[in-house]
């Protein structure tokens, strides 16, 4: 018998539907049971090996870890080391980290220093490097030994652990910076903020000033032990010496001492008025009208001895000094000889006085004829210019030694022509410098004048220094620990 439509059964049809769809039901679970228990290997992010979904060995798919591979490295934007005593130096280098969201709590570094004989010593550790921008590494108090650093380096091995992080440089904000005391003992005050809603412990917090060409000056570092969410904490950076002198700015006021010789040569050219010494008065004036309301001036001038008791004192009152140049007259007790030494040691004396301020860089603006003839020798009681010169340098050492900066000019004609000069000691007016840079040779008053306009210029460079203050976070919050 044949089945005609009108045996057709739909509930018979849906019946073996169901039933065929939980057959395959049943198959596929079971296949994918068999998968998993026989052939599926898990995701296992510390497992030293690349399984599951993973891009690499225990990083990437469902690993927290990044890939290394994936990771722009880090490059190292500049090091250098800077003196804290005579024997130890503070080391900072700034580390660029171009990875938007990958940083890592394991950044390994060696900072090597050198000098011209070579490797003086080396300091090794590791720091956490936040993403986004560059931050700096810091070591404090490396021993030298007595040696000087010329040339500093840091060489950073390529991280293993790379992480997303929730922080970064915006999460700890400076407020405010004072900068205190940089004559004496140097300090920097500054007020941070934890902008994030979660407590840091262990902040490491790494300074560093500029000058206006960007160039890093010296450097420090401290640690907040527990920094609240959201709330603010003062900082304190301190320097066991002075930082005035590489701090050559307009917002660090200046205490200056103006000395100018009148020794015999000083009257070589007339002697009513004395010249060349009326034009380097004239000149002398016109230096401390450039100078600021904030600085202080002081003046003597000197032959075989300096003036006393001095023209001027160190003073806030630039119209007084300016008036006190007037008073210098050439010396009428005989032949008026040049005695650079005892000078120089008076100008220190000076800016060593209570009148010195200790928020005051300390500078002498000194103007030699370059003729030293006293003190004479203390042995045979005779000239000696051997003996002078050397009783000059080691004024200056001193001087410098109190981190006085030191400008030397050579004045007068007979300095047109350096191969014909006689007695006068060229190299000794560099000498007595603070550095190459600050000593000048004038011929002429005009080039007197464009000399003294050059060191107010230098005294006080246009803007202030920069001051980076960087807080990184610990690795335990990098870690989500």
């Amino acid at each position: 018998m044949f089945s005609t439509a009108s045996n057709f059964r739909p509930w018979a049809f849906w019946r073996r539907v169901q039933y065929g769809s939980a057959y395959f039901t049943f198959v596929a679970l079971v296949s994918i049971l068999v998968y998993v228990v026989v052939f599926y290997t898990p995701s296992n992010c510390f497992d030293g090996m690349q399984n599951g979904g993973e891009a690499g060995v225990d990083c990437g798919g469902a690993c927290t870890r990044i890939c290394a591979v994936s990771v722009i490295p880090p490059a190292v934007a500049w090091a250098e080391s800077f003196a804290v005593t005579d024997s130890q130096y503070n080391a900072v280098a700034y580390i660029d980290n171009r990875n938007e969201v990958a940083g890592t709590p394991e950044l390994r570094y060696i900072f090597r220093l050198y000098d011209a004989a070579g490797l003086i010593t080396e300091r090794s550790g590791s720091t956490v490097l936040p993403p986004d921008n560059s931050y700096p590494i810091f070591e404090g108090r490396i021993d030298t030994n007595g040696r000087i650093p010329t040339n500093t380096t840091v060489e950073i091995t390529p991280a293993d652990l790379w992480l997303p992080f929730s922080s970064n440089r915006s999460q700890f904000r400076t407020v405010d910076i004072e900068l205190l005391g940089t004559d004496v003992r140097p300090r920097l005050n500054a007020r941070l903020e934890n902008t994030a809603l979660t407590e840091a412990q262990n902040v490491e917090v790494i300074t560093t000033i500029f000058d206006t060409n960007g160039n890093p000056l010296t450097a420090s570092q401290t640690f907040v032990e527990r920094f609240a969410p959201r709330a603010q904490t003062d900082v304190v950076f301190t320097w066991p010496r002075p930082i005035a002198t590489t701090l050559r700015t307009c917002d660090v006021p200046s205490d200056i001492m103006m000395v100018l010789d009148r020794s015999g040569s000083m009257a070589a050219d007339s002697t009513d008025p004395p010249q060349p010494l009326t034009n380097a008065k004239r000149a002398a004036q016109t230096f401390m009208q450039q100078l600021r309301s904030t600085d202080q001036v002081g003046y003597f001038s000197y032959a075989t001895e300096p003036s006393r008791p001095l023209e001027q004192t160190l003073t806030s009152n630039l119209g007084q000094a300016v008036s006190a140049i007037d008073m210098t007259q050439m010396g009428t007790d005989g032949v008026q000889y040049t005695n650079m030494g005892e000078a120089i040691a008076t100008a220190q004396a000076e800016l060593t006085s209570n009148r010195h301020r200790d928020t005051a860089r300390k500078v002498i603006v000194f103007l030699t004829d370059g003729d030293v003839t006293r003190p004479l020798n203390p042995v045979t009681g005779e000239r000696d210019i051997a003996y002078a010169a050397d009783f000059a340098r080691t004024a200056a050492a001193a001087a410098k030694a109190e981190d006085i900066t030191i400008y030397t000019i050579g004045f007068g004609d007979f300095f047109a022509q350096i191969d014909n000069v006689l007695d006068r000691d060229v190299d000794l007016v560099q000498d007595l410098a603070s550095d190459p840079t600050k000593s000048f040779l004038a011929p002429t008053i005009s080039e007197l004048e464009s000399v003294y306009r050059d060191i107010a210029e230098d005294i006080c460079e246009d803007g202030p220094a920069r001051i980076d203050i960087i807080a990184k976070p610990p690795a335990d919050v990098v870690l989500g620990r």
